[in-house]
């Protein structure tokens, strides 16, 4: 794609921003790039939060469109309202406890709402296989996954964008199933396309249902820091700033057709995660002295049954974006993992 300034502004269609990457993604694009207008669809589930969107609620470049993805209806409606000219997805369901308690909303979500969205920009976009619109030639669908794809790693090796899919939870299967739809658009009908696979993301603003807020929220109410199995489950971690760097990136500038796995050299065994935590809190916020003798909050790291089909080890090879693009992870796990903490502590989490 071009990355130069348009004639006209550029309205974008981002769905799922009120989510955590979606919601650090959203204030870094439109701070750089003044030429776009972005419109976040979001069906507000119980992971969005408005709140983390505030610094641009009143931007007149930014919409807020609450509504669901498998609306083909609404989702018509706003590309011809808006003159939709890209699309970033990252709207999904993705706590992988919750696809094994209830994976019906997993399928309905991450499946049959990015074939939604991929084919009404499809039929807006294009005139015929490998034809496009007049104008509309540089209009490009982004779809976000993640690593769990490719299911589980031993103990050395990494992800590529070579390696089979292998997905272990009915949550990295219904990604894996909207990564294959995205990919055959544009082997079918010429489809400007790219698909990014993240690492683990970490830092401000991320639902407390996942692994760090967890660990932060148990220790600072004093409750027991549930971690799974015995807590050598390792997962490559990336900064969610990171990240949406390295989605600009892919946009502007990867190759139509191509995935990029996105990851930031961080592998850190879920213990050690806790632990480092901990620590952290124990300088930054310490415990009461009448606090039920708690002299460390890694006192309250308890082991618990680990989660069925719990993949061992996830880690990317990130070569691909870093010689093609120049895309390099900026912050590395520790001083990532302190500015973190505090954004929690901070916001009272």
């Amino acid at each position: 794609m071009k990355d130069t300034m348009p004639e006209k502004p550029l309205y974008l269609l981002v769905t799922g921003g009120a989510g955590f990457i979606g919601s650090n993604f959203i204030p870094y694009f439109l701070e750089k790039y003044p030429y776009y207008h972005i419109i976040n669809l979001d069906k507000l589930t119980y992971a969005a939060n408005l709140d983390n969107l505030t610094e641009v609620a009143n931007n007149p470049r930014y919409q807020l469109v609450k509504g669901d993805i498998c609306n083909r209806g609404l989702v018509e409606y706003l590309f011809t309202l808006y003159d939709i000219r890209g699309v970033i997805h990252f709207a999904a369901e993705s706590h992988v406890d919750n696809s094994i308690a209830d994976p019906d909303v997993f399928i309905k979500t991450n499946v049959e709402g990015t074939f939604t969205l991929l084919d009404v920009a499809r039929n807006y976009w294009m005139e015929s296989p490998g034809k496009y619109r007049p104008g509309y030639e540089n209009s490009r669908f982004h779809h976000i996954s993640t690593d769990e794809v490719y299911g589980s790693l031993d103990e050395i090796g990494l992800f590529t964008e070579q390696t089979p899919y292998a997905p272990n939870s009915p949550y990295s299967a219904s990604k894996a199933s909207a990564d294959m739809i995205v990919r055959s658009y544009y082997e079918t009908y010429g489809m400007n396309i790219v698909i990014t696979n993240c690492s683990n993301n970490y830092g401000p603003r991320q639902h407390n249902e996942k692994l760090i807020p967890t660990i932060i929220r148990k220790a600072l109410t004093l409750d027991k820091i549930p971690i799974y199995g015995d807590g050598k489950n390792v997962r490559d971690w990336l900064y969610v700033l990171d990240h949406s760097k390295g989605i600009d990136l892919v946009y502007h500038k990867g190759k139509s057709g191509e995935s990029y796995n996105i990851g930031g050299k961080n592998e850190r065994e879920n213990i050690h995660i806790a632990k480092v935590i901990c620590e952290i809190l124990d300088i930054m916020a310490p415990a009461k002295k009448d606090a039920a003798e708690i002299h460390s909050y890694k006192q309250l790291i308890t082991f618990v049954t680990d989660r069925p089909g719990h993949d061992r080890r996830y880690a990317i090879d990130a070569s691909k974006i870093e010689t093609e693009l120049g895309w390099q992870a900026e912050e590395d796990f520790e001083s990532g993992i302190k500015k973190t903490v505090e954004w929690y502590v901070n916001h009272g989490e």
